[in-house]
């Protein structure tokens, strides 16, 4: 008996909480019960307190973000994202609710038999009060897109964000979601294809880099002491050193000329391919033994002119010093630039460099294009940078299909218009007061001349080569003539092995054609050197006549430094066609078939302006110069613009990289953006400074 006590001990337990539990589920139903015949009450006061908080919420986001242009498209993690995510929760919840209440509805309804009277009445979606898809899609506030105008590849790359915004992730954390907006909002504030939105918040990386100032430098030491580093550097240096009282003469000059104030500081890399072991070129090392010295010269006068004018310069001579400059981008496969501040503004590269930056940077090459400024001795005419064009005119050269904008292309002299002219400085020996008393020298007439100094010469001959070369300009500084040879026929790709695989198939009339067309007579007589009487007529000329030294303004220093100042504050190939030179520059004129825009140009004392095309390529443009289209077609050729007199058929420009002032039509006239230029210094307009 007493075995089976405890169980019945525990037994009587178990009965009584048994009966316990029973009882507090009873009360527990008959209070769920009842809290069910007042949920439609409960549910509203829910809805309410969720969308009361939901709005207190939203606002102190927006107190706090005060400052921001708020919008579907204001920007990644700005007050309207977290109000599209809130939206999106609450809309959720509400549905959830929704379905409880009719299921407790059904529920109740079917366990007592009873018809609700007070049953809920269907409360209107919260999508139809705050539309939370339209939110998503930016349906609910319109995008109005401002005119493409000087943005000629702005829709061309939205239809493309169109069909492959998905194709990369980085496009949706830049804020791209679908529509048009969101692409026209990448396309101008991350990749700079096009204008920027007047409402939208300005990016605060590219407001920070505004507040640093350039300051003008008069002192090349720190200069000095930063190419120190390298050895290749070594004749570069001595140049600089040598240059230096003429330098910071011409920055203070120049300084007191023009307003040199609130310029932005750049941050510019230099690289010098054809100084890497890499290359194979021995440059560096043959400079002090006879080797080339033209791409030095050039060099160190850029670096200086960066320098003296305030901007942070980074100088890589080496593949290693390129990737460490580089390293924050080397290996990035995304199709979006990096985030935050850039590490480069500017880069100046050769065209060996160029491969290797763009190997060195693989995807992300893409996002610095813009950026670049190739140093190109000989040019780069747009028909070999086009890379299919090039292809299919059978064009085979190892320098060019670039697909870069031509005017990136910086050249020695301001022999190719579809690029730039970057220049370098003639170094003159004689000083203010040699010049001034330089007919007081004695010069006797006599052909060999044994040691003398520069002041002695009165006849510099040319014989026909080097082509296009530094020393006739060195002695017509110093007051020598320059007898410069004619060449019949031209000089060319054509019919010259010099010039046979560089991308240009530009025509040489003599041996130096900058002295022939922009500096004349009485410093440079052009004449056949084969035509004795014309050789003799030309030096007798000559001896009869005092010649005053003469230095082009744009080969010195101040020059210099004026034209590069010119490029770097208004030639920019990042944001869209900005309009420079200005349009008051234009000046149309036609060519005869056969005759390109460089020809009709240079004969009516002008120069072809490639970034004036643009003006000139649709049929209503044409109208102001009464040229009238009864049809028309587009066409991807060097040619166009251009139009048959005949039957006035106007021919345009299809691909914007293949404007040419180089290209000439057999049948039809070029229509041709001319515009003037400053004496002494061609790369710039009268309206340009």
């Amino acid at each position: 008996m007493a075995f089976f006590t405890p169980w019945k001990l525990s037994s009587q337990k178990l009965g009584f909480f048994l009966v316990t539990f029973g009882f507090i589920w009873g009360m527990m139903l008959l209070h769920f019960t009842i809290q069910q015949r007042t949920q439609p009450e409960s549910s509203s006061m829910l809805r309410e307190q969720i969308l009361d908080l939901s709005k207190r919420y939203i606002k102190a986001l927006a107190e706090e973000n005060r400052n921001v242009v708020d919008g579907p498209y204001a920007g990644v993690m700005t007050a309207y994202d977290l109000k599209k995510t809130l939206a999106v929760l609450l809309d959720n919840i509400l549905q959830r609710i929704g379905k409880l209440e009719s299921k407790v509805d059904n529920l109740v309804s079917n366990g007592t038999g009873t018809n609700l009277t007070n049953s809920t009445t269907p409360v209107p979606s919260l999508l139809e009060k705050i539309n939370v898809a339209d939110i998503i899609n930016g349906a609910q506030e319109k995008c109005v897109l401002p005119p493409m105008d000087g943005y000629p590849h702005c829709e061309g790359k939205i239809k493309w964000m169109k069909n492959m915004w998905r194709s990369d992730p980085c496009y949706a954390e830049y804020g791209v979601d679908g529509s048009t907006c969101s692409f026209f909002i990448y396309l101008s504030e991350v990749e700079n294809w096009c204008p920027h939105l007047p409402w939208r918040v300005k990016n605060p990386y590219e407001e920070a880099d505004r507040n640093s100032l350039a300051e003008i430098r008069t002192d090349v030491n720190i200069l000095y002491s930063m190419m120190k580093k390298h050895e290749e550097f070594r004749w570069m240096r001595l140049r600089i050193r040598r240059m230096a009282d003429a330098w910071i003469q011409a920055i203070k000059s120049l300084a007191m000329k023009q307003n040199l104030e609130k310029r932005k500081r750049k941050k510019v890399l230099v690289h010098l391919g054809l100084l890497t072991k890499e290359s194979g070129f021995k440059i560096a090392e043959t400079a002090f033994s006879g080797g080339p010295l033209g791409e030095l010269v050039q060099w160190s006068d850029l670096i200086t002119s960066l320098y003296l004018l305030g901007h942070d310069i980074r100088i890589s001579a080496s593949l290693a010093e390129l990737k460490e400059i580089m390293k924050k981008v080397v290996g990035n496969r995304s199709g979006c630039p990096t985030v935050g501040d850039r590490i480069v503004e500017l880069i100046y590269i050769d065209i060996v460099g160029l491969a290797q930056f763009k190997k060195t940077l693989g995807p992300s090459w893409v996002h610095y294009q813009c950026m670049l400024r190739i140093l190109d001795s000989f040019g780069t005419e747009p028909e070999f940078n086009h890379a299919n064009y090039a292809q299919l005119k059978g064009h085979k050269t190892p320098w060019g299909k670039w697909n870069l904008n031509p005017q990136q292309f910086y050249t020695m002299f301001p022999h190719t218009p579809d690029n730039s002219f970057l220049g370098f400085v003639v170094e003159q020996h004689l000083n203010s007061s040699d010049i001034h008393h330089i007919n007081e020298i004695k010069r006797q007439n006599q052909s060999l001349v044994y040691g003398k100094v520069d002041s002695f010469w009165k006849l510099f001959v040319g014989l026909g080569f080097p082509y296009e070369g530094p020393a006739p300009l060195e002695a017509i500084a110093n007051g020598c003539a320059f007898l410069n040879p004619k060449f019949n026929p031209p000089k060319s790709s054509k019919n010259t092995d010099f010039f046979i695989g560089k991308p240009t198939l530009r025509e040489l009339t003599s041996q130096h054609p900058y002295a022939e067309v922009f500096i004349g007579r009485p410093h440079v007589w052009t004449i056949d050197l084969g035509n004795q009487e014309e050789v003799e007529d030309a030096v007798k000329a000559i001896l009869s006549q005092k010649i005053e030294p003469y230095m082009p303004y744009e080969f010195t220093c101040e020059g210099m430094l004026q034209r590069i100042n010119a490029f770097i504050e208004k030639q920019d190939f990042c944001h869209g066609q900005v309009m420079w030179p200005p349009l008051s520059a234009l000046q149309v004129k036609f060519a005869e078939p056969g005759q390109s825009c460089k020809q009709v140009c240079q004969e009516n004392q002008l120069i072809c302006e490639p970034s004036f095309f643009q003006h000139l390529n649709k049929d209503k443009d044409l109208l102001k110069y009464d040229v009238n289209c009864q049809s028309s077609e587009l066409a991807k050729d060097i040619v166009a613009p251009s139009f048959d007199p005949k039957n006035k058929h106007c021919v345009f420009q299809g691909d914007l990289l293949l404007f040419s002032c180089a290209g000439a039509h057999a049948r039809h006239r070029r229509i041709c953006p001319c515009r003037d230029f400053i004496k002494g210094q061609v790369a710039l307009c009268k309206d340009c400074l």
